[in-house]
C-alpha cells in the first residue's frame, strides 16, 4: 500500500500516511491539536482544515456539504475526519479549528481533614538474629510493629520477600515500614518517614487534572493538568464507549495520568519510589476504560455498571508510574452514568451531613444532579449533550484564548460588550459566553420565551444568515478569524435543548422529593463551568431555578476535591462507600412526567413564568413579556 507525506502548516510537521487514511488519523500521528467534538464521525463540523490542491484528497462528501457553506468548500475548507488522503499534501489548520490553550479547572475547595492515610511508615530498630533468638525475619518485623500498632496478621507480598533479608541486614536493623492498609509494600534503610506521598486524580471526559499531595501532612504540593488525550477519538462519553478500540483508549489515559505524573515530579524532586498511592475518580465511563472494564452495556438499557463498589489495585496492574507495589484507590460509582466523580462531590460538599436540603449540579456533556440531605440523596444524570463546549454550535468553543466569556446586551441602547479569556482578539464562544448571550438575547427582546428570533427587532445586528435569522455578536472586522462570530436560531435551539434537559432532571428531583424551589437552601455547582458562569443569567434561561443568588455556591473542581480527601484519610474512603449505597438513583426516562416536564423546559426561562417571578419581571420592564402565556404540558 503506497505511502504518502503529510505536511502540516504553519508548523511544518511531516507524517507519513497510508492511502485511505483521512486527514484526522493524520494530525493524530502527527500530534497537531485539532478539534474532533465526534469524534470523526462527521457531525460536529469542527475539524476544519485548509487545502489548495483538491487532486490529492478524496471529493467532497455529502457530510461536508451538508456542514460546511458553499463559500468554505469554494475556499477550500474540507473536514479532517471525512478528508482521505490520496497523495502528497500541504495543509493549513486555522486557529478556529484548534482546541488552543485552554482553562483547565482544577481549583476546588478548602476542606479541613484530619491527615490520616491509609498508607504509613513506622521506623523500626530491631535486634538481628542469634543463635538465641531463632525467629524469622518476618516474625521479627512482625513484633516490631504490633509493638507500635497493636495489630496482628500483617500481609507481605512476594515482591518484598524477595529484597527482605538484604534489606535488613544491609542497614543494621534499622529500616522503615510502609504499610498500606494492613500490608507491607515496602521496607526502606533508614528513617524516611518525612517522604510519604500520594497522587489524586480527577479522570474526566475533556480534562486530566492531578494533584501531589504530602500524606503527612495533607497539603498538596503540586497540581497539573491535561486535556485527555481520549478526546480525538470522541469528544463525549457515548462515542468513547461505542469505541471499538478500548484498549487503545485506556493505553491513552494512562499515558496521560503519568505524563501528569512525571511532570510534578520533575517539578517537587519527588521520586517515583516515595508515591505510594494514587486515589482516582471520573464518571463511570471514564472509569471503566481506565480500569479497562469493558463498558459495553453502560450505553444499553439498564445501562448497569460492571461494578459499583470501590476498588484497590495493584499500582502495576494498570501501569501508573507510583511506587511499584503502590495501591490505587477508585472510589465507587453509582449508576451507569453517575460515577465515582458524583460521590466525590457529594463528599467535598459534605451534602450527605447537611441538615438542610441542598442541590448540586455538576454540569458536562453529562449533567449529574443531586438533590438531599443527611436523610436522603436522590441523583440523576442529564444528557446535556456537549453544546456547551462548542458542538453543534457555529461558533461555539472551549474554554480556550479568545473564547467570548462574558456578554451584556443594553436592552434599552442595544449595544452589545463582551469579555474574552485571556483578552486575545474573540474567535468564538464558550460555554459561560452562550448562557449569557441568551440570556441577555430574551431580556433585550431578540429572542421571545419559545427562544425564536423577533421578526419585528430592528437592528442591523441581526440578519438571515446560513442557519436562518441570526446575531452577529462580533463583526469580521474585529474578530481575531476576520469572520463575523454569529449567533443563530440554530444555536439558540442546541443551548436550550441543554437547558431544558437540566432543567428537567431539576424539576423530576424535586418531585420525588415532593419539594419546591423555596426548599432549597444550598445550590453547588461543580467544575470549570461553574466557576465561570454568570449564575444570573444561568437562572434567567432557566439552567438554575429562580432561588436567592447568595445561596449559589461554586465548588470548583469537587471532584478533585474529594479524590484528595479519600487519599489522605481513611475514614472518608470508608464515607464514600456510604454515599454511594445511600444515593438513589432516578432514571429520568421512565419517570411518567419526564415529557411533560422536558416539553415545558423548552421555554425561556419555563413554560411555569410564575416559578420565575424575577426574570418575568425583568421581561415587563422591557416590554418583551408574552402578551399569551406559553402553552403547559
Amino acid at each position: 500500500m503506497p505511502e504518502f507525506v503529510v505536511t502540516f502548516q504553519p508548523e511544518g510537521k511531516r507524517v507519513k500516511v497510508k492511502d485511505d487514511q483521512t486527514i484526522l488519523d493524520a494530525a493524530r500521528i502527527a500530534g497537531i491539536d485539532l478539534i474532533s467534538v465526534c469524534g470523526g464521525a462527521g457531525t460536529c463540523g469542527k475539524c476544519k482544515v485548509i487545502l489548495k490542491e483538491s487532486s490529492s484528497i478524496s471529493e467532497i462528501s455529502n457530510k461536508e456539504r451538508d456542514l460546511l457553506s458553499k463559500e468554505e468548500i469554494n475556499s477550500g475548507i474540507r473536514l479532517a475526519c471525512q478528508t482521505k488522503i490520496r497523495n502528497h499534501v500541504v495543509i493549513r489548520v486555522p486557529e478556529y479549528s484548534r482546541t488552543g490553550k485552554q482553562r483547565l479547572q482544577i481549583e476546588g475547595i478548602e476542606t479541613s481533614i484530619k491527615a490520616d492515610p491509609t498508607v504509613r511508615k513506622i521506623y523500626l530498630e530491631l535486634s538481628e538474629p542469634t543463635l538465641d533468638d531463632l525467629r524469622s525475619d518476618v516474625d521479627r518485623i512482625n513484633e516490631g510493629i504490633r509493638t507500635r500498632l497493636k495489630t496482628n496478621n500483617l500481609k507481605i507480598g512476594l515482591e518484598v520477600l524477595n529484597d527482605l533479608s538484604e534489606i535488613t541486614r544491609n542497614c543494621e536493623w534499622k529500616f522503615t515500614v510502609v504499610l498500606w492498609n494492613g500490608e507491607i509494600i515496602s521496607l526502606e534503610p533508614g528513617d524516611t518517614r518525612r517522604h510519604l506521598f500520594g497522587y489524586a486524580v480527577d479522570i474526566g471526559t475533556t480534562k486530566l487534572a492531578g494533584y501531589l499531595v504530602d500524606l503527612n501532612s495533607a497539603k498538596v504540593i503540586a497540581a497539573g493538568s491535561l486535556l485527555n488525550p481520549q478526546i480525538p477519538y470522541g469528544e463525549d462519553v457515548i462515542s468513547r464507549l461505542n469505541h471499538p478500540e478500548r484498549n487503545m483508549l485506556h493505553e491513552i489515559v494512562i499515558q496521560g495520568i503519568n505524563y501528569i505524573l512525571d511532570d510534578l515530579m520533575e517539578k517537587t524532586g519527588i521520586l517515583r519510589e516515595e508515591i505510594y498511592e494514587m486515589v482516582g475518580v471520573g464518571n463511570t465511563v471514564m472509569h471503566h476504560l481506565f480500569l479497562n472494564l469493558n463498558p459495553k452495556y453502560l450505553g444499553r438499557a439498564p445501562y448497569p455498571p460492571v461494578i459499583r463498589n470501590s476498588l484497590a489495585i495493584d499500582s502495576g496492574q494498570v501501569g501508573i508510574n507510583i511506587h511499584p507495589q503502590g495501591k490505587i484507590f477508585f472510589l465507587p460509582v453509582i449508576a451507569g452514568f453517575v460515577g465515582a466523580d458524583t460521590v466525590s462531590v457529594i463528599l467535598a460538599s459534605e451534602i450527605y451531613k447537611r441538615k438542610e436540603i441542598s442541590l448540586a449540579l455538576d454540569i458536562g456533556t453529562n449533567t449529574e444532579v443531586v438533590l438531599g440531605n443527611q436523610d436522603k440523596m436522590l441523583t440523576c444524570s442529564c444528557a446535556s449533550g456537549p453544546a456547551f463546549e462548542g458542538a453543534h454550535i457555529k461558533h461555539g468553543m472551549r474554554a480556550a484564548s479568545g473564547a467570548i466569556e462574558k456578554i451584556s446586551i443594553d436592552p434599552e441602547t442595544r449595544k452589545i460588550s463582551f469579555s474574552t479569556i485571556d483578552g486575545d482578539p474573540p474567535i468564538g464562544i464558550c460555554g459561560s459566553g452562550m448562557i449569557d448571550i441568551l440570556a441577555e438575547m430574551l431580556i433585550a427582546g431578540i429572542v421571545d420565551v419559545k427562544g425564536r428570533f423577533n421578526k419585528a427587532y430592528n437592528s442591523p445586528r441581526v440578519r438571515i444568515g446560513q442557519d436562518g435569522i441570526e446575531l452577529v455578536v462580533v463583526p469580521a472586522e474585529e474578530s481575531g478569524t476576520q469572520k463575523d462570530i454569529t449567533f443563530s436560531q440554530k444555536d439558540v435551539r442546541q443551548i436550550l435543548l441543554a437547558k431544558a434537559a437540566m432543567n428537567t432532571g431539576i424539576t423530576i428531583l424535586m418531585k420525588h422529593f415532593n419539594l419546591t424551589k423555596d426548599d432549597i437552601k444550598k445550590l453547588f455547582i461543580a467544575g470549570a463551568f461553574g466557576s465561570h458562569i454568570n449564575e444570573k443569567s444561568a437562572r434567567t434561561i432557566g439552567l438554575l431555578p429562580e432561588v436567592d443568588l447568595n445561596i449559589v455556591e461554586p465548588i470548583g473542581n469537587a471532584a478533585g476535591t474529594g479524590a484528595r480527601m479519600c487519599l489522605v484519610s481513611r475514614e472518608a474512603k470508608t464515607i464514600v462507600e456510604s454515599i454511594s449505597e445511600r444515593v438513589t438513583y432516578v432514571e429520568l426516562a421512565t419517570d411518567p412526567d419526564f415529557q411533560s416536564a422536558f416539553l415545558n423546559a423548552n421555554f425561556l426561562p419555563n413554560s411555569r413564568l410564575e416559578d420565575y417571578p424575577e426574570t418575568s419581571q425583568l421581561l415587563k420592564r422591557y416590554g418583551n413579556f408574552p402578551e399569551r402565556l406559553p402553552p403547559r404540558f
